[in-house]
């Protein structure tokens, strides 16, 4: 069973984010806040979950949070300002945008950028040891998965809504063959050969 809070007697939001390691779209991340004393034995680490359990916890979470939100960053943003402060920027954006607010945050992962004053805590794996943390891997996660499928549809030949954006080999031998497009990440090694041949 995964914990309920990590600090005593304060609004906690747990942050995770969705897509750091893909070549294409937009980074996503969660924020959740659960109520004291939460208990859900099905939440876990989204990647250890099924999509079809992740889309029936995220209905349950929906449901039974505090305050919830999703914040995103783009391809161009991330280009902009590297992904890793583009992973906290879309945290402080979910965070931004919940209807309570939080007095502490901890995040999965052991780099973070402090929001505004509040306390916050670093968690190596978090997803799997805490409730609002493995929350907010689960709404990043299918938020993210529902966007890259539906840009799919826009841009079949690149497999999206089997490999959500990441750098599988299909993947890459399309971006190869048939260049890339508006969403793919132009500061990535997309061709995952040390060499981008793309004249950009």
């Amino acid at each position: 069973m995964l914990k309920s809070h990590y600090y005593e007697d304060l609004v906690e939001a747990g942050c995770d984010e969705a897509g750091r390691g893909c070549l294409a779209g937009s980074v996503y991340a969660a924020a959740v806040i659960l109520p004291p004393d939460y208990q859900n034995e099905l939440l876990n680490d989204s990647k250890k979950l099924t999509a079809k359990k992740r889309y029936a916890l995220r209905a349950t979470i929906e449901h039974d949070a505090v305050a919830w939100a999703v914040g995103i960053v783009t391809p161009e943003e991330i280009d902009k300002i590297n992904i890793l402060n583009a992973s906290f920027l879309a945290m402080h954006r979910a965070l931004d945008q919940l209807e309570v607010r939080p007095e502490a945050v901890i995040v999965d992962g052991n780099r973070f950028k402090p929001y505004r004053d509040l306390p916050s805590t670093t968690i190596v794996k978090g997803d799997g040891k805490y409730l609002s943390i493995a929350a907010a891997s689960i709404l990043a996660k299918t938020y993210r998965d529902d966007y890259m499928i539906s840009l799919a549809e826009e841009y079949p030949q690149y497999d999206w809504q089997s490999n959500m954006g990441y750098p599988t080999e299909k993947h890459r031998l399309a971006i190869r063959e048939h260049g890339i497009t508006p969403y793919h990440r132009k500061s990535y090694n997309l061709l995952g050969d040390g060499q981008l041949s793309f004249d950009f």
